[in-house]
């Protein structure tokens, strides 16, 4: 049979597709601005006859109805990431938190610990041979697809044809819903002084020919504006958005010094506007893989002179980041953080580096603290750290005794905090710091 008639006998309505879902069933969606967003509102309509069915996700940056109250008795979300639309229902413990790196999720899904009923995903109409691309959401979107017992894709003609190992053959796909909703877009971030200035000490520690791991948000937004008197930067990441393309553009990024990967850009999933959407379309020099493969430390590793950018919510005087929880209470996820930091350690010439505002926005609570809170879960562990750098300087962690490590911590602090955190590290650890 044809991929043609394959895909025509496949076609269904949005009732028909989630008609598919059973009590009991477990449901991992699709991911970031693939989030399937018309079959899980198709979904929610069957609340009255579903029950027991999780729904499981890592990124979304959708609408996440699943976690309103209503939909508890059918519904329960298990994030693996906490996202501002699911953060209310774990915080009520109407949902779960399941702790992974994002690169070994997929493991999980095509494992014994997470096995998968049902894939909802989105993908792209079918090229002339009949493969579907996951677009900018390849991520754990790719291998959901290839361990699910049913796969369920929304097929939407807004979502970018991206290349690389980033596409489903309609024979691997059950049932296909059409949709034309507007991909989600995010706007670029407005920058305060203290994220330009933590820019600035990033970029000085960014050399010609560096390759790149950057995240979405402020800090990624404020390192690439200092980045336009660099030349041939590479990017191996997990993601990337408007910035760097706009770096593409005027010739700052090239990836002509690559050493793996001559010449791409290597993602799993990306956001930013629609200008950003139509230039990675069919984009030659952009490669979509799935996460297990970008954020394996092995790979990352295979690029000389790799430097990884993530931010932390706090960091200890003895060099732990705490990146994902406030205290004791879930506040986002790991991502690929551990990942990128290793990844560098084995590549030559690799830096990681962990930044950071001083202090709040108000300037009452340090980011540098003396110990981690109660019940806060260490993200990136003081064997890991290298480079840590907040709006006050550059921290060069690794190798250092514990209380240099601490010296250095309290150094970029926010003067007002120094002279606690000094206090309270010979209180804490028996030892001066300043002798």
């Amino acid at each position: 049979m044809d991929w043609k008639t394959i895909y025509q006998s496949r076609r269904c309505s949005l009732d028909e597709a989630v008609g598919h879902v059973k009590p009991g069933d477990r449901v991992i969606l699709g991911s970031a601005c693939g989030t399937p967003e018309d079959l899980i509102d198709a979904l929610l309509k069957r609340t009255d006859e579903l029950h027991d069915v999780e729904l499981v996700a890592f990124v979304s940056t959708g609408k996440s109805a699943y976690a309103q109250p209503q939909y508890a008795k059918a519904f329960r979300h298990n994030g693996f990431f906490v996202a501002p639309s699911t953060r209310k229902a774990i915080d009520e413990d109407r949902a779960d938190f399941s702790a992974s790196n994002f690169g070994t999720f997929p493991l999980l899904v095509s494992g014994d610990e997470l096995p998968c009923d049902v894939a909802m995903i989105t993908v792209t109409p079918p090229d002339k041979v009949g493969n579907c691309s996951l677009g900018i959401s390849v991520s754990y979107d790719f291998s959901a697809a290839r361990a699910a017992k049913k796969v369920i894709a929304e097929v939407n003609p807004n979502m970018p044809f991206t290349l690389g190992y980033s596409s489903l053959h309609v024979s691997e796909i059950d049932h296909f819903v059409w949709t034309e909703r507007p991909i989600v877009t995010a706007p670029r971030p407005e920058l305060n002084d203290a994220e330009r200035k933590i820019g600035g000490y990033c970029a000085s520690l960014i050399k010609d020919g560096d390759c790149l791991q950057l995240g979405y948000g402020a800090l990624p937004e404020a390192v690439l504006g200092f980045m336009e008197d660099k030349h041939d930067l590479g990017i191996h990441s997990e993601m990337i958005s408007d910035g760097v393309m706009q770096l593409v553009e005027k010739g700052v990024i090239t990836c002509a010094r690559k050493n793996f990967k001559n010449r791409k850009i290597v993602i799993t999933f990306a956001i930013g506007s629609r200008e950003f959407y139509d230039w990675i379309h069919l984009n030659s020099m952009v490669e979509m893989h799935p996460v297990e493969y970008i954020n394996d430390p092995a790979v990352i590793g295979l690029n000389d002179n790799m430097v990884s950018i993530n931010s932390a919510l706090c960091v200890d005087l003895l060099g732990q980041a705490a990146a994902d929880m406030m205290g004791a209470r879930q506040y986002s996820g790991v991502g690929g953080q551990v990942e990128f930091v290793r990844g560098c350690r084995v590549s030559k010439g690799g830096r990681s580096i962990i930044a950071l505002a001083a202090a709040s926005s108000d300037g009452k609570i340090s980011r540098i603290v003396p110990a981690l809170a109660q019940g806060q879960a260490v993200t990136t562990s003081r064997n890991d750290i290298d480079y840590v750098i907040t709006d006050y300087g550059i921290a060069h962690l690794r190798g250092r005794t514990v209380k240099d490590r601490a010296r250095m911590l309290v150094e970029i602090a926010a003067p007002q905090f120094r002279d606690w955190l000094l206090e309270e590290f010979t209180r804490i650890y028996a030892r001066d710091c300043r002798k």
